[in-house]
């Protein structure tokens, strides 16, 4: 089954491709990305690196297919989706994750224990069982507290799932006067994500969850979230002061070793990153593809450890790491020029994706995110998507009425 979500997404590019009915008009950020996707392909074909042909294209496979995202969602009919539609499919898939993990907490047994996880990771990717929970490390803290993933591979892609779906909550439930305003499902789906974010102790997707609702209050200049932020980050940091350390004095030890960077984890990523950013000045146009990342992990090797952009820089160099930030950098900041012009679904579908882009910044410095199929093919198809609306919207003429506008090209 590990190919099959790779053939569908080709299957669905192929068809969109074949019903393209009017001329594709190429955008700043296609070209960057088609640019990353060729300048990596070199790399399978160069002499760089020590890997075979073979292992180098698997690689290459891994750090580039979510291009074939992104162009299904650039390419697809915007007839075709409908967003506020599937978008509550998500939120269901987070409630559905949050019923799991009570299960979880109150028989104190991770699901993946029960799922072959630790046979899996053995067979496929050649890795012990670790930790004392024979499944990661990544299932506990140093202090020895569990971690919960629910359904999904690990805490680390359970915390950024709960940010994809704390993203579609904020561009779902607001109108176009910037009011917040959502129903049973909605209430269901905000209570699952802080649920959720709090027993994956995911500490980067914990920071970005806190960033994300401080960006949204921000955007839609609410200024009683702002308030409310302001008063809970006052309020946090007396609890953590003067009553975390007696009533759960092994999370106090957890967090006090994060902020300290005492935490044997977050050693580990500053002296892999260290490693990484010197291999990168070393080699400034890379030691070759699989020479960082989860394949290089396979054979005990690699460099530059759990971060997404240092494993980007560490294989195809400066170059390569350029082009993949420039596409960050440009879908943000075409997110918030965007926000205010649009309405209705196109508006729903801009906020979803400027929150989910600026909310992986965080996760992706200590984990490979693109890695994950769930985060990077729903942030790539969105962002797809977007670009495909903006697009259009760049060539309606002034004179045209938003009403007009929203009935003919905004039916997502």
């Amino acid at each position: 089954m590990q190919p099959l979500k790779e053939l569908l997404i080709l299957v669905a590019l192929g068809i969109s491709v074949w019903e393209l009915k009017r001329k594709f008009r190429f955008q700043t950020i296609d070209y960057i990305i088609l640019a990353y996707f060729v300048y990596t392909l070199l790399y399978v074909f160069l002499p760089v690196g020590p890997l075979p042909f073979l292992e180098k294209a698997v690689s290459f496979k891994s750090t580039t297919f979510f291009v074939f995202v992104y162009f299904t969602g650039r390419l697809i009919s915007l007839k075709e989706i409908y967003i506020s539609k599937y978008f509550q499919f998500f939120l269901v898939v987070i409630i559905l994750a949050s019923v799991l993990l009570v299960f979880e907490i109150l028989t104190s047994q991770h699901f993946q224990s029960l799922t072959g996880y630790a046979d899996f990771n053995f067979y496929y990717y050649n890795q012990e069982p670790e930790g004392n929970y024979g499944l990661s490390w990544t299932f506990e803290t140093s202090t020895g507290l569990k971690r919960f993933a629910s359904f999904f591979a690990n805490p680390i892609e359970f915390g950024a799932a709960t940010l994809i779906s704390l993203s579609i909550i904020a561009g779902l439930y607001t109108n176009d006067q910037y009011k917040f305003k959502p129903n049973t499902i909605g209430i269901l789906a905000i209570i699952a994500t802080q649920f959720s974010i709090l027993f994956a102790l995911s500490r980067a997707s914990l920071a970005s969850y806190l960033i994300m609702i401080y960006i949204y209050a921000l955007v839609t200049k609410n200024k009683l979230i702002l308030r409310s932020i302001y008063f809970m980050v006052a309020a946090g940091v007396l609890y953590f002061i003067f009553f975390l350390f007696v009533l759960h004095p092994d999370l106090y030890d957890f967090i006090y070793e994060t902020i300290t960077f005492t935490n044997p984890s977050s050693v580990g990523h500053i002296i892999a990153w260290l490693e990484g950013i010197e291999a990168i000045v070393k080699q400034p146009l890379g030691l070759g593809l699989g020479a960082s990342g989860v394949l290089a992990s396979t054979t005990g090797g690699g460099t530059g450890g759990e971060n997404q952009y240092i494993i980007i820089g560490v294989q195809t160099g400066i170059i390569g790491l350029t082009l993949y930030l420039a596409a960050h950098i440009y879908l943000i900041r075409t997110c918030w020029i965007w926000y205010r012009k649009l309405t209705g679904k196109n508006k729903t579908l801009c906020l979803t994706l400027l929150l989910i882009q600026i909310g992986v910044i965080i996760p992706m410095l200590t984990s490979e995110l693109e890695s994950s199929a769930y985060i990077s093919y729903v942030s790539w198809f969105l962002s797809g998507l977007f670009i495909n609306v903006v697009s259009y919207k760049s060539l309606i003429p002034a004179h045209v009425s938003s009403k007009h506008l929203e009935s003919q090209a905004a039916k997502i």
